[in-house]
């Protein structure tokens, strides 16, 4: 090998090792179980935003769901100094210490899809997602003008504030007290209490599901119940546009989870890399209404980038 393709080599070796060396990297943090076809897409977001950007992209979560469990994983992450974290927030008492320790140690923090309310106060630098109580208002005002008088909601996570917010949000604006039950996230499970719940109370005309697998669960216990039932939805699923392709939903609130995942990644590099650049303000990444007037020109995004 001549003396100047040895340097050349060297020179190529040494680009590479630096170019790894100050790599960014990214650490997502969310309250899943795993069961919940919601965030496989928000996964992708961020994984292809990494790729964009040229970091490296790390995905967690506690299968338990146990908050304990995830604010573990919060401090885990934290003590490996990434160059960011980006963490969903459905407790704050539960996870705002880890998270708030995390963005005293120096590592920004971006809080998604939940906790909007509580995530300045617990140190982060912005939150990307909807407002989930409006999210809710809409539903319900609909729902309303669609002849609902009586709803219940199916909360799969009843620890989730974001969760309570959709559901307080759809009575506020039928102007009825809150009607809500933990369903749990077991698809079996959520069939069975919503089916109870329904041949409990004969005047329940109004179902809202604020989870996409709840949604199908739901739809099965209101055909083995053979009620007639106004059921909305919350979130996309290939499901989910399927049951609304055949009458069965009315409409889902899409949050477009994908850009939940995305548009923090982005936000981290630029305010890594840019003296701190930000946004003015959070990024609401919804709501917005599928019904059957517009699921078609979904349907092919649903279960992968919607």
């Amino acid at each position: 090998m001549t003396k100047f393709f040895k340097t050349a080599a060297v020179s190529a070796a040494m680009l590479t090792f630096a170019g790894a060396a100050i790599a960014e990297r990214y650490v997502m943090i969310t309250h899943t179980q795993g069961t919940d076809p919601f965030w496989p897409v928000v996964q992708k977001g961020g994984s292809d935003a990494a790729a964009a950007v040229g970091a490296e992209f790390e995905y967690n979560f506690d299968p338990s769901g146990d908050m304990s469990g995830m604010a573990k994983l919060i401090e885990a992450a934290a003590a490996t100094q990434p160059d960011g974290i980006i963490v969903s927030l459905p407790d704050a008492d539960a996870l705002g210490d880890a998270i708030r320790a995390a963005a005293d140690s120096g590592i920004p923090v971006i809080t998604m899809n939940s906790g909007l309310e509580s995530s300045k106060d617990v140190g982060a630098l912005m939150h990307v997602g909807q407002p989930e109580r409006e999210a809710g208002e809409a539903a319900g005002a609909r729902a309303k003008e669609e002849g609902v008088t009586k709803g219940l909601c199916l909360n799969q996570e009843a620890f989730n504030t974001a969760l309570v917010d959709r559901c307080s949000g759809y009575f506020d604006a039928m102007g009825t007290e809150l009607n809500q039950i933990d369903v749990s996230n077991d698809v079996a499970q959520i069939k069975t209490r919503t089916a109870a719940a329904l041949q409990a109370d004969p005047e329940i005309d109004g179902l809202l599901a604020v989870g996409p697998h709840v949604c199908a669960a739901a739809a099965e216990a209101v055909d083995e119940v053979g009620a007639d039932i106004h059921l909305a939805c919350f979130d996309l699923s290939p499901e989910v546009i399927k049951l609304i392709d055949e009458g069965k939903v009315q409409y889902t609130i899409d949050q477009q989870q994908y850009l939940q995942g995305y548009m923090p990644v982005v936000v981290l590099h630029l305010y890594n890399n840019y003296a701190g650049m930000l946004p003015g303000a959070n990024i609401p990444s919804g709501p917005g209404f599928v019904d059957a007037s517009n699921a078609a020109g979904v349907a092919e995004q649903a279960g992968t980038n919607r």
